[in-house]
């Protein structure tokens, strides 16, 4: 029983070995036979592909290049060809190099077509309908192609861009217009460093010859060809582009140029206020103060004008300008000497602005006491035997504000405190300061549009500007002039330091009323006002007590730092609103 098992078991084993032989040999002879079919079958002509391109160019003498381009497509002719041809190259330093196209023509199978020519500002497009041709040649000139390469011309040109067409292979040819030094190609995409196929010449006098391929629609195949000097003329447009960072370069050669103008404008401008704008020193350290405390018993002093020196010459003298307070000082010392009468008038509302009315009174002085300046504001805020508010003087004095200014100046030359009028030194010097600030702003312009030195302009108008901050300084105070800014110096010192409480018994209020129009320009108010507040000894109403400043009926002389704040800002203010 046994052995019949084995044997059936060998029979069966012995009977599939021959159909699985005969499995494995007709698949093996199936694959065989697709090998061959395939591997025998003629390969399909792609469609709308170039077989080849095939480039000649003419290099003349001149630098121009005329090239012809041969397009073999393989396969049918697409609908469309265009080709982009970049005319301008990117360099580094803010440049570009330019070429121009022109000549432009296309034929297919020899019959001259009329292709859509588009010219833009970096590059030109060409397309055209090869219409089912075979062939198509695209024919052109190129200027700007021939470089200067280290001070030898090359001409540097992608016979091969822009092509909406996969390239199978490519030729070219170039006939220079004599010997060249050497020949090399690079190929693949726009700025590839990758060496073309092969690039030769110069066996036997051959041209330079490239050839590549396949390469990629778009794709690039640049020539490179170099020549000894005098071979071929350079003939590359190299355009500079404005940036802000060439217009204001910071090379050397600008940025020197500019920082030495700048030392030397700045030692010329402080040379000429040295010379022109310095104040002459006081002969043998002279003093000249204008007011001075004298002592008139043990403990007591009294306040003295010295000459003729009124608190808006104190106020011009010292910043060599007529300010509105100078003017409001001038105003108090009148009224202190009796030439107006300040009276405070009850506010209509607890929240109303106050007023006051200027009364012109005559004093019982000589009148003519007043100077020029004096008269005019006194014209011009209370006319003879007329009273004003202190509400109504803006539209009335505006005009004759200017007046009294000039008069002030027109004194600072009279008295010799100085050459010449400070305002008119000013403006002289601002006058020019402006022209020069012009003439900088002009030039700033023309330097950065047409050059790298800007920064030369931008040094110009910060000295213009130099020039106009030094104007303000250049009023020059003759030897007298400071001599009495000396003397105020002493007199503001005085002002903050003297004792208050030393005024003749009697006489408090009339000699503290005289410092006052002095404290207001020089410094120290506040100590001269409160001393008048403590000379008041009485619960009374003081409405009256200044001979100078009256209040309503219910003021007191405590109420005077208050009331004489609000009058000096009003009257500021009002005097010279516009």
């Amino acid at each position: 029983m046994e052995e019949r098992n084995n044997r059936s078991v060998r029979q069966r084993a012995n009977g599939s070995g021959p159909v699985r032989q005969v499995a494995v040999a007709m698949l093996v002879t199936l694959l065989a036979g697709l090998v061959l079919i395939f591997a025998g079958a003629p390969s399909a002509e792609a469609e709308g592909n170039a077989g080849a391109v095939d480039v000649t160019g003419e290099l003349a003498k001149d630098g121009t290049l005329k090239v012809e381009e041969k397009i073999t497509f393989s396969g049918s002719a697409p609908a469309t060809v265009q080709q982009v041809f970049s005319t301008n190259q990117t360099l580094v330093g803010n440049r570009s190099r330019e070429q121009q196209l022109t000549d432009i023509s296309v034929t297919a199978d020899g019959k001259k077509l009329q292709p859509k020519i588009d010219n833009g500002s970096d590059e030109t497009t060409v397309s055209f309908d090869p219409s089912g041709a075979k062939t198509a040649t695209v024919s052109y000139t190129v200027t700007g192609a021939v470089i200067n390469n280290g001070g030898s011309p090359a001409l540097q040109w992608p016979v091969l861009q822009g092509l909406s067409l996969s390239v199978d292979k490519f030729t070219a040819t170039i006939n220079p217009p004599g010997s060249f030094s050497y020949v090399r190609c690079t190929a693949g995409p726009p700025n590839s460093t990758a060496a073309c196929e092969s690039a030769a010449g110069g066996v036997h006098g051959d041209p330079p010859t490239f050839t590549d391929g396949p390469r990629g629609e778009g794709e690039f195949v640049t020539v490179d060809i170099g020549f000894p000097a005098g071979v071929v003329e350079v003939n590359e447009k190299l355009v500079e582009h404005w940036t802000v960072a060439r217009a204001f370069s910071a090379k050397p050669l600008p940025l020197g140029i500019a920082l030495g103008l700048l030392v030397l404008g700045g030692i010329g401008l402080f040379a000429a206020h040295r010379r022109i704008g310095r104040d002459s020193g006081p002969a043998s350290e002279e003093i000249h103060k204008p007011a001075e405390f004298v002592p008139v018993g043990e403990g007591q002093t009294e306040f003295r004008v010295v000459g003729d020196i009124r608190p808006g010459h104190v106020g011009t003298v010292v910043d060599e300008r007529v300010d509105p307070i100078d003017i409001t000082a001038s105003l108090l010392d009148l009224s202190v000497r009796g030439h107006v009468l300040i009276t405070e008038l009850p506010r209509q509302t607890t929240y109303a602005r106050p007023d006051w009315r200027l009364t012109r009174v005559t004093p019982d002085r000589a009148p003519d006491d007043l100077r020029p300046f004096e008269k005019e504001l006194l014209d011009a805020v209370a006319p003879a035997g007329e009273s004003a508010l202190v509400s109504d003087l803006g539209p009335r004095v505006s005009e004759s504000v200017d007046g009294v200014q000039s008069a002030l100046y027109d004194e600072m030359v009279d008295n010799g405190w100085f050459q010449r009028r400070p305002d008119a030194t000013r403006n002289t010097w601002t006058r020019a300061a402006l022209g020069g600030l012009i003439a900088a702003v002009v030039i700033t312009v023309l330097l950065a549009v047409f050059s790298e030195f800007g920064l030369i302009g931008i040094t110009l108008i910060i000295l213009a500007l130099g020039l106009m901050f030094v104007g303000q300084e250049m009023p020059a105070r003759t030897t007298q002039g400071s001599a009495l800014l000396a003397g105020l110096g002493a007199l503001r010192s005085d002002l903050l330091s003297n004792p208050t409480d030393q005024m003749p018994p009697g006489k408090e209020l009339t000699e503290l009323s005289e410092v006052l129009p002095y404290a207001v320009v020089l410094g120290g108010t506040h100590r001269w006002l409160d001393a008048i507040v403590a000379a008041d000894k009485d619960d009374d109403p003081d409405s009256e007590d200044l001979t100078w400043y009256h209040g309503p009926p219910d003021w007191q002389l405590a109420d005077l730092p208050d009331s004489l704040r609000n009058f000096i800002t009003t009257v500021s203010g009002t005097l010279f609103s516009r």
